[in-house]
Parts: C-alpha cells; structure tokens; sequence
C-alpha cells in the first residue's frame, strides 16, 4: 500500500515525469519477477512499461487475441494485462493436462479485483482453501439432496418449463426480446432448489433480482470494470464499479430478508431448499459449541448468490443462443421439429428421452461448443513452483484457461467455426461424446452444477421446439440476424428479437 500512497501522491502534487517514473517503479516491481536460476518462462509477446500487452490486446473480446498469440507462441505462453503476468493455456490437449490431470498444480481461483471485494474468500466460486472446499462439499451435497441430477429437479424444470411455454404464448407470434423470460425459468429452477420454491414471474421479488443480475453481466465485462481490475488503487471512481456494488448490495439485502424468513420459519426436520440445510448447520454447530467452522452468514450469502448468478446466466444464455440459431439455421430446426414429432409427439419430453432424440441432442451440444459462453475459464493460479510442458512457472501465477480455444481445437473439431450437429453424431446418426467437449470447464473447479444445466438445456429446448417455431422478426432475414457475441461475464448474443409462433 505504501507505493500506492506514493502514486496517489504524485499524480496530484507532483510533475508529469514524476508520475511516469512512479509508474514505472511500480511496473517493474509488479511485473519483471523473472526466474533468476536460468528456468525457461512461458514465452510472449513484449510488454510496454506499465500497460503490458494492453495496446495488442482487443478489450472487446481479449479471448480472440489470446486465440492468435498462441498460434505464434505455442499453446502455454505468457501475457502481460497491464502490470499482471498471466499464462495462458490454449487448446484441447495442454487445457486438460493443467485442468484434469494437473489439477492440483493449477487448482486455486485467482479472483479479479471487483469479484473480492465482492465475495471477500467467501462462497464457491471465488474462495480458495478449508471455506471452498467445505462449502463446495454442502453445496453439492445438498443439490443432490434436492433432487439435482434426479427425478425430482425433472419434475421442477418440467414444471418451469410449462410456465415459460404459457409466457411465450402470451407474445402471440409477435417479436420479443427473448432475455427476460429465459432468465425467469433458468432463476426459478436455482430458486426451488435454494429456496424452495418457485416465484411467479410477474413478481417483482423475481424481477428485480433478475434484472440486478442481467445488468451486473454486463458491467463486469465493460472495459471500464476491466481497467479497474488491473488499476484499482487509481480506478475505484468508475461509474461501472459504483453500479456494480450498488447492484450487488441491493441482491444481498433482499437474500438477507429471504434468510430471516426462513429462519422464523425453520422445521429442522423438512428442510425446504438448500438454505433451510444450511441454517441447520450452523444452528448444529452454535449449539455444539463449535466457533471455528465456515457455516456463517457471509459463506451463506455468498454461496447463495453464487448459485443464483452462475445458475441463471449459464443456462439462460446458452438456451437464448440456441433459439438464435434455430432462427438463424431454419433447416436444422427443422430436423429438431421432426425428430421431437416422431419420437415424441405431443407428450412432455423427459429426460430418459435423451437417448431417443440423437439429433436433438447433438444440436443443443453445438449450440455449447460454437457459442463457448465462458470463452476463457474464471481464472486459475498455481500452487506450486512447478514445470509445465517444458516451461518454468512460478507459484502464484495467474492462468487463464482458454476455453474457446478448447471448443474451437481445430484439431479436434471438423468444423469448427460452423454450426455443425454431426460433430455429436456417428455415422449411423446416433448421439457421440467428444472428449474435447468442455463449456462447463474440468478438474476439480468444473461447475458443480453442471448435471443440472445439461437436464434443463434439454428440457427446456426440446420443450420450446415442440410448442413453436422460432422466426427472425418481420423484415429481417435468417442471414440478417448477427451471431456476433456480446462481452459481459459470459458472450451473450447481440441485442435481437425473435417470434415464437405456436405449433401445438
């Protein structure tokens, strides 16, 4: 802190050289710490005093650039964002070495700036040691007893997803903006399981919370957030930072609330949602006597929070972009359409289904793999010194797994800048898996809700595909309709309304 006393000194007090060399004091203790017995680095591109690669780097979508140095650089190399090294892991192969193989070498999060001041070690997502993973443990645990993965959470998504089918019909064929809903049903399937139960979409217990998360999505991947995370002793005045936590502060209050409610209303004996199990331990552990354990508020509200935000906007994102590329690719709808009339008919798809309906399955894992919502893993470090692939990194490094690069290996895809179903199918037109199939991440820092989001994306489409076609909006055109991504915290499809027009 004391060099950033000086900074702030400087930049007000002293000459504008005064300020370069004050900068450039910090740069060079921040980011030339390099291997001094002779151990080969990653290797990269040259970075500029203080702003690193910056200038080379496209803001917009960094994981394009990223894609294009390890072309020139090899598949483990080294970037500077600003003054933070950071090593980045490209492709199928070297992506699952660290990730699975090596997991305990690359296993610790390394969370931007904004997320710790928002999640403070706390929760899942953002926490590293004895609090992850004892909270990582409860929360599996407890979804599994809540029914995720089995015959009960189908019963939740089957019954949101006749809720949603009703909200889509409520727009008569006309253009709608397909965000909204999408993200209601994706946050009632978290909210039954967290919760308890599901909350009507016209709620505005519902809606705000869904909006505040929505727009958070978007802010932290604004350049400005950006900036911040790599600058923040002189950036925390951005406006995008201030919204940011005013947002987060309105979710956690309204949680909080949630939490009192529940409390008052407690029955240890039926718990009711993931949250009632976790007031039942910390009511176990404060009546045992035991003060050193992470059941605690802030682990609770955190985790919670977790759940809701990687649970919402996953699910919600990936199903918008299939219904974008249905719209986009009306043959390939299509063959959905006809393989769910032919095996299905008019009855509810469920899950067991799976295995009947290849194609349909095959679609909605495209729609994953080209889409590559989370283009690069939330970021990893090492935990160790250690040796990867030739290369000497040190403990502590900031790694950035580069998921599109997994999902787009050109060695491992056939086509893999093209929407293409076949690359999840044989050639008898049943259903394959693909080792380098990986939007949910690996090793031991997959998404733990990963089997929860493979039976909604299938229900909830395969249910939406019965009941209606999914068209452009009037005057625009299935070659009009841009799959140029957005950036926020995952890629989300550019601002487009489409008509869901009734088939059943």
């Amino acid at each position: 802190m004391g060099l950033v006393n000086v900074f702030l000194q400087s930049f007000s007090s002293v000459s504008f050289l005064g300020t370069l060399a004050v900068l450039l004091l910090i740069y060079l203790l921040l980011t030339f710490k390099f291997s001094t017995d002779g151990r080969k680095e990653p290797p990269g591109p040259t970075p500029l005093p203080l702003l690193g690669n910056l200038l080379q780097l496209d803001l917009q979508r960094p994981y394009n650039t990223l894609v294009e140095f390890s072309k020139k650089y090899g598949s483990v190399f080294t970037v500077y964002f600003g003054p933070k090294k950071v090593v980045v892991l490209a492709g199928y192969k070297t992506v699952k070495e660290a990730l699975v193989t090596r997991d305990e070498d690359f296993g610790e999060r390394d969370p931007m700036q904004i997320m710790h001041e928002f999640s403070q070690g706390h929760g899942i997502i953002w926490s590293n040691g004895d609090s992850w993973r004892e909270m990582r443990h409860f929360a599996l645990t407890n979804l599994r007893n809540f029914g995720m993965g089995k015959r009960a959470c189908e019963d939740k998504i089957i019954d949101e997803s006749q809720h949603l089918v009703e909200l889509l019909n409520t727009f008569a064929g006309k253009p709608f903006d397909t965000t909204k809903p999408l993200n209601y049903a994706a946050f009632n399937v978290i909210c039954s399981m967290v919760y308890g139960s599901r909350i009507e979409y016209d709620d505005p217990e519902l809606t705000s919370m869904v909006h505040r998360g929505i727009r958070n999505n978007h802010l932290v991947g604004s350049i400005s957030v950006q900036v911040y995370n790599l600058f923040p002793w002189f950036c925390q005045w951005i406006a995008n930072r201030k919204e940011f936590h005013k947002l987060v502060f309105a979710n956690k209050k309204q949680n909080l609330a949630f939490f009192s409610h529940l409390k008052e209303t407690l029955n240890p004996q039926m718990s009711r949602g993931l949250v009632d199990a976790f007031l039942v331990c910390q009511q176990n552990h404060e009546e045992s006597g035991i003060t050193k354990n992470h059941f605690n508020t802030n682990n609770l509200l955190i985790t919670v929070m977790n759940l809701f935000s990687a649970g919402t906007d996953t699910t919600a994102t990936t199903l918008r972009w299939g219904l974008l590329f249905m719209a986009k690719y009306p043959k390939i709808q299509d063959q959905v359409q006809e393989e769910l009339m032919s095996v299905i008919g008019d009855r509810q798809v469920r899950v067991a289904d799976r295995k009947t309906l290849p194609f349909t399955d095959a679609v909605i894992h495209e729609t994953q793999r080209l889409a590559s919502i989370a283009p690069i893993a939330a970021p990893h470090r090492t935990t160790r010194d250690i040796t990867f692939q030739g290369h000497f990194i040190k403990k502590g490094t900031t790694v950035y797994p580069l998921l599109t690069s997994v999902l787009h290996d050109a060695s491992e895809w056939e086509k893999p800048h093209t929407f293409h179903p076949a690359h999840f199918l044989d050639k008898d037109n049943k259903f394959v898996k693909r080792d380098a199939f990986m939007p949910f991440s690996a090793g031991q820092r997959i998404c733990l809700g990963e089997s929860l989001a493979r039976m909604e994306l299938f229900i909830f489409f395969s249910t939406l595909l019965q009941h209606f076609r999914f068209t452009p909006a009037p005057g625009v055109t299935e070659e009009e309709l841009d799959l140029t991504p957005c950036m926020g915290i995952t890629l989300v499809p550019s601002p487009h309304k489409l008509c869901a027009v009734h088939r059943m």
